[in-house]
């Protein structure tokens, strides 16, 4: 039997972001059943179940290693930093435990090709995503992609390292899905330049539409913030099309890059074991 799966999530007072995380915890359960891989889900702080209450319930299994992964899309993720010194303190309660890590979920194919889903599906005139609402917009006017921009939105940190991973993103998904947009722009949640100034530098561009793209996980309280802020913007230019994309959320593109890093740190761990054994 290989060893369980525990999938770590940022804690969250949305009550969909928790629920979409259940279903996706239930989706790769249901995807590494056949290999009779055990998989659970548990929130670093301010949501349950805790880390704390499913590492007691992977060891009462009898399961003393284990695999975790943080659903983040990069490693300096500021909300989860407090993850190893939390396994520490799991390690010293239950000195058999044993942990892999999994590598940052993001970015690379997979994860590029789940933001241009979410892309198209904004950019197909979907209702909920409009930042007006279809009953009290007008019929919009066909905008050619060369005079769309994008907004690629982060959580933003106070560690530079972890701005510049989103900036990277911003370029690779121009590089490989969006090349025919006007331009793809870098904003954050909580740093400089804020999605406002995201919009505006697109509105200063030529943009005659603009798609906020969420660089999220799943949804939650920083996406609602992402939303709102967009919404404010554009009531303000009115003659700027201003569409919100969703997160890139629970689907089977999200377990296919998730069970490769499962697999990747599985490798590692045979490997490293070899090496001993040697």
């Amino acid at each position: 039997m290989k060893p369980p799966l525990l999938l770590i999530g940022k804690g969250t007072d949305d009550n969909g972001g928790v629920a979409e995380f259940g279903r996706f915890v239930h989706r790769l359960r249901c995807r590494l059943e056949h290999i009779a891989a055990d998989v659970c889900g548990a929130f670093l702080d301010r949501t349950e179940p805790t880390l704390s209450a499913s590492i007691s319930s992977l060891i009462a299994r009898g399961h003393h290693r284990v695999v975790v992964q943080p659903l983040v899309l990069s490693g300096n993720d500021s909300p989860l930093a407090g993850l190893p010194a939390a396994l520490a303190l799991e390690q010293e309660r239950h000195p058999t435990l044993m942990y892999d890590y999994g590598r940052p979920i993001g970015p690379d194919s997979r994860v590029l090709a789940l933001l241009a889903e979410r892309l198209a599906d904004a950019e197909a005139e979907i209702p909920r995503l409009s930042a007006v609402t279809a009953a009290t917009a007008a019929p919009a006017a066909a905008v050619d992609r060369s005079d769309t921009a994008i907004v690629l939105v982060g959580a933003g940190a106070a560690d530079p390292a972890a701005n510049a991973d989103v900036h990277r993103v911003s370029r690779l998904l121009w590089e490989t899905h969006a090349s025919g947009y006007l331009t793809v722009e870098t904003a954050y949640v909580s740093a400089r330049p804020g999605v406002p100034g995201g919009l505006e530098r697109c509105r200063r561009l030529g943009a005659k539409r603009v798609i906020v793209l969420p660089y999220h996980v799943f949804a939650d309280g920083e996406l609602e913030r992402i939303w709102a802020q967009a919404m404010a913007y554009a009531a303000g230019h009115e003659g700027l099309d201003i569409r919100c994309a969703e997160a890139i959320g629970d689907c089977e593109g999200l377990a296919d890059a998730v069970i490769e890093r499962y697999e990747d740190a599985l490798t590692l761990e045979l490997a490293a074991h070899r090496e001993i054994v040697r």
